[in-house]
């Protein structure tokens, strides 16, 4: 096509661009900056990439001297405080390993974690079970919130925000000194947070047994009462799941129970699900007495299966609900039964995790020590 040509059609396009039926024709097709800049949102730009308004810090053991001594040691009956801050933030992280001589020193160790300058605790947890090792085992996994990884780390990722203050300790509660306690704690710095932030809350449960419930209760269950009870709470809120470990006291699959949720009522569960391995996102008695396989996802796992189905079995599962976590305006009453409609004593222990607006502190008493740790029942 001659050169002339061309200029010639591109002058006719250009004069029809500027009559009123040709205006009206190109602001119906889209440009491409101009449409990108009129819609554009924060949506739209990874947030990693936008200007952060806090400040970013960490607290942790490292040696005060300069040296290489990174390492706190805990005596026997002595708490050491971890973390303190007195301004709003977020902690984001939290990483601990320990070496310590007693076989027991994860039901031993308690952690505890006060908001806004209470004196009593909105975490209270023996240190292995708030990480997911609730029979007092290491087992390594990785999940969206908790893990364990190889070396005997413990992490959690829950975010736990305060707006005054905030304060974590550790508890040696064994009889034998800790020998070494790292610690790296992140966590951010706000000017103040928005007054819908949610406080944290981890809360330390077992029955080591179960109670079964009489015998002309064990076929049906309506109301829950003689349920496995993981937390109970007064306040406005949501759920984001639990940790639980099982031993087992007698043969048979131990897992028919289903759980119960109470909301804002507890007369009658407003969740009821098909069974224990069903919650846990497992199905099929996780494969058996001979078959069953431990497994690990990042909102849902049994990382720990040791002997199925048999006396003396063990399992140890967590299930997150961070993609619907479940809300209360008044009460939360978080529940499973042991075994259908609660037919089994085997020994449970659990910590259960939730966020809510009211700092809530009213926990029952933590067993002591040596009643943490798991030890079977013959024919409880």
């Amino acid at each position: 096509m001659p050169f002339q040509t061309l200029i010639d059609r591109r002058r006719r396009f250009l004069k029809t661009l500027l009559s009123g039926t040709g205006i009206a024709a190109a602001a119906a097709v889209p440009v491409l900056g101009a449409e990108r800049k009129s819609t554009l949102t924060q949506d739209h730009v990874p947030w990693y990439v936008r200007k952060q308004t806090y400040q970013s810090l960490k607290q942790s053991t490292y040696d005060r001297s300069g040296g290489n001594r990174d390492a706190r040691p805990i005596e026997a009956d002595q708490t050491l405080s971890v973390f303190e801050s007195d301004r709003p933030g977020i902690i984001t992280h939290v990483w601990f390993t320990i070496a310590a001589k007693s076989a027991h020193h994860l039901k031993e160790m308690v952690v505890r974690a006060y908001w806004d300058g209470n004196s009593k605790p909105s975490v209270e947890a023996p240190i292995g079970d708030l990480f997911g090792l609730t029979l007092g085992q290491y087992t390594l996994y990785d999940s969206a919130f908790l893990g364990c990884s190889p070396g005997k780390s413990l992490n959690c990722y829950f975010a736990m925000p305060y707006k005054k203050a905030a304060k974590i300790t550790i508890a040696n509660e064994g009889s034998e000194r800790v020998d070494a306690l790292y610690a790296n704690i992140d966590y951010q710095n706000w000017p103040e947070l928005p007054d819908d932030t949610l406080y944290f809350h981890a809360q330390y449960r077992q029955a080591a047994p179960c109670q079964k419930a009489p015998a002309d209760a064990q076929d049906k269950n309506l109301d829950g009462k003689y349920n496995y009870v993981f937390c109970e709470t007064s306040g406005s809120g949501h759920l984001m799941g639990v940790a639980l470990g099982i031993e087992q006291n007698a043969d048979h699959w131990p897992g028919e129970g289903d759980e119960m949720i109470f909301i804002d009522d507890n007369s009658r569960p407003v969740i009821t699900g098909t069974g224990t391995e069903d919650y846990f996102l497992g199905s099929w008695d996780f494969g058996g007495r001979d078959g069953a396989v431990p497994f690990g996802y990042q909102f849902y796992g049994a990382p720990l299966i040791i002997l199925p189905e048999r006396t003396g079995g063990r399992y140890c599962m967590y299930r997150w609900h961070a993609d619907n976590p479940v809300t209360f305006e008044k009460s939360l009453k978080y529940t499973i039964e042991h075994g259908h409609a609660n037919d089994r004593a085997d020994n449970y222990y659990s910590v259960a995790y939730w966020y809510q607006r009211e700092i809530a502190t009213n926990f029952p008493a933590l067993p002591l020590a040596e009643q943490r740790i798991p030890k079977m029942h013959d024919n409880p």
